[in-house]
């Protein structure tokens, strides 16, 4: 696997490990309070939605990506209900947090419904944020990519709007792999592929915002799940951030919130965009899985 591949992967299982310890924080004063500015892997508080977790671990969104990178790796291509086994397993003696989308999937799943329609209807940009093993194997049609990454998103998050930007990052992506820098990436998309959409609107504010703190931004965008206040907040990120991968992941954290789902977006466009001398060693070092990570890798 090509340099820029493996750092998109790793980019993304580092944004949302980053955020583990203060995950689902929304207020910005305690984070600096009690955590400082987090630019190591922390272990959760044990009043948080992950107190099982341990520093380095991930969050149910990584979890959930790891299962893809190992089901892709297993058969060598995308496929859906095989990951969907792997995904439904991997829930059965879970210790971590289950969100409104994870039940809701599950219940389905258990009715009988076939894992291309059994998603929730969550609206969560975190279902958008699994993908980059899904576009690291895709190296020669765009469209098959962006079919798989819709595919492998509605399983669990069967939202237009999730959907939609699940398609965008890909579509970016595919372009900074090639070469493209991210922002223009992100108005090429917009251009071919979202002219005039609420997603076209969403990509302008969030690039109109890049000159501004990103916790003030991220707070008047939202800090929460929601994918109509998170996307443009992570366009902020990539913007304005362009070139810093470590410091784009550090202040998306500081900014509160679902900052776990937004660091997996920001995480895997500037490792695609920086390659392997923007992963920080240091956290690198310090996640659990890493060298099952690794290994993956190297046989994808």
């Amino acid at each position: 696997m090509d340099e820029k591949r493996k750092a998109m992967i790793l980019g993304s299982f580092l944004g949302d490990s980053l955020a583990l310890g203060v995950h689902w924080i929304y207020d910005v004063d305690r984070i600096q309070r009690e955590f400082g500015r987090v630019d190591r892997l922390s272990k959760p508080l044990k009043d948080s939605y992950h107190p099982t977790k341990d520093a380095g671990e991930f969050t149910h969104y990584g979890d959930q990506t790891l299962v893809l990178l190992e089901s892709v790796v297993s058969g060598r291509k995308f496929d859906l209900r095989d990951f969907a086994v792997s995904w439904r397993k991997l829930f059965e003696n879970y210790s971590g947090y289950f969100d409104h989308a994870t039940k809701g999937t599950l219940k389905n799943l258990a009715e009988g419904r076939d894992p291309a329609q059994s998603g929730s209807n969550s609206s969560d940009l975190a279902g958008a944020a699994r993908i980059a093993p899904l576009v690291a194997i895709h190296t020669a049609d765009q469209e098959e990519l962006v079919s798989d990454v819709r595919a492998q998103t509605a399983m669990t998050h069967n939202h237009p709007v999730v959907l939609q930007d699940a398609e965008f990052f890909a579509r970016t992506l595919w372009l900074v792999l090639s070469g493209m820098a991210p922002i223009a990436a992100m108005e090429n998309v917009c251009a071919d592929c979202f002219h005039g959409s609420s997603l076209d609107e969403s990509v302008s504010r969030g690039l109109a915002s890049a000159g501004n703190p990103t916790i003030d931004v991220v707070l008047k965008f939202g800090q929460s799940c929601d994918a109509r206040g998170a996307f443009p907040a992570v366009i902020h990120l990539i913007a304005r951030y362009e070139n810093n991968l470590r410091n784009a992941l550090i202040e998306n954290v500081m900014a509160g919130g679902d900052s776990a789902a937004r660091g997996m977006l920001v995480g895997m466009v500037l490792g695609a965009h920086l390659g392997m001398e923007a992963i920080p060693v240091e956290w690198l070092d310090a996640l659990k899985k890493k060298k099952h990570i690794l290994d993956l890798l190297e046989r994808l």
